[in-house]
């Protein structure tokens, strides 16, 4: 029997491709980063061969690793507390009227967390004569306004923790972020009977940016009310919303985790889909000099 030549034995213990598989190898090289690899997701979503839901959690996922808490936390002013050092009836209402489950527990002022009160555990109010408001506290968790949303995430599951209070460089109270929040970067928005679209949550101020104030906004907010709010003069003539404004300027539906400029306006897409935009993020940029706005 003829012995075949070493190069041909190695051949043979390779795995076996077919000429098609090699062809698509050559044609269509692996992707070298994550630019490439949304490419060939938003491709393959466009042959169908994976839904919007789908296409939007992959960019989320994606997304939750390049953002920190300070990016979607609840700032500091709209934070809904409650103050222990007052009577339970004082602040009770607001627990009725806002429907969470969780609130941070404070004495006195804000920068002063002492610990997250269950709404749940409020029931006991009712049935015991005796009640023992911060004998009833779960401890508060504190981060930094840095911490990247993928950490935090494995750290709300891990420690089976559905809060966590942001704090700034200089130890003050900066914001509260749920594990709610994180979810809804990947998933999109989470809504359930206690949620309401009301104009005044459409847009809500964060801390400010490297060029100045920035708000995080609904792309269903009505140009007239952006325009209010941030001291803009965008056109409603073609369109009713800042979301349309947004896809009608790039004349395409814009990926989640875009960044452009419309005017003196830095626009950042923070939840998308392939069907419309979610929610956005807004930057306001310097005014040009009067030199360079004729150019």
């Amino acid at each position: 029997m003829q012995d075949y030549p070493s190069s041909a034995k190695s051949i043979d213990v390779k795995p076996h491709r077919s000429l098609f598989e090699r062809l698509t190898a050559l044609i269509s090289p692996e992707p070298e980063n994550r630019a490439e690899l949304l490419e060939i997701l938003h491709d393959a979503h466009e042959r169908g061969l994976i839904d919007a839901d789908a296409l939007s959690m992959i960019e989320g996922v994606f997304q939750v690793s390049d953002l920190s808490a300070r990016d979607i936390m609840i700032p500091r002013s709209q934070m809904d507390v409650i103050d222990i050092t007052k009577p339970i009836d004082e602040w009770m209402p607001q627990v009725l009227q806002t429907a969470h489950s969780r609130f941070p527990a404070i004495e006195g002022e804000r920068d002063k967390v002492v610990g997250i009160l269950l709404a749940k555990d409020l029931l006991r109010y009712y049935a015991e004569e005796s009640f023992d408001v911060r004998g009833m506290l779960r401890t508060a968790v504190f981060i930094p306004e840095s911490k990247r949303l993928n950490v935090l995430l494995r750290d709300f599951r891990s420690n089976r923790n559905h809060m966590a209070i942001v704090v700034d460089e200089y130890g003050g109270v900066a914001g509260i972020i749920t594990i709610e929040d994180v979810l809804e970067q990947i998933v999109g928005d989470i809504e359930d009977e206690y949620d309401f679209d009301e104009e005044e949550d459409n847009i809500l101020a964060i801390k400010s940016g490297a060029h100045g104030d920035r708000w995080r906004i609904k792309a269903l907010t009505g140009i007239d009310q952006f325009n209010e709010a941030l001291g803009t003069q965008f056109s409603d003539d073609e369109v009713d919303t800042i979301g349309g404004l947004v896809a009608n300027h790039l004349g395409r539906m814009p990926h989640k985790g875009e960044v452009f400029d419309i005017n003196n306006a830095r626009f950042e897409v923070l939840r998308a889909d392939a069907r419309q935009v979610h929610v956005l993020l807004v930057e306001k940029l310097p005014e040009a000099s009067g030199s360079e706005a004729d150019r």
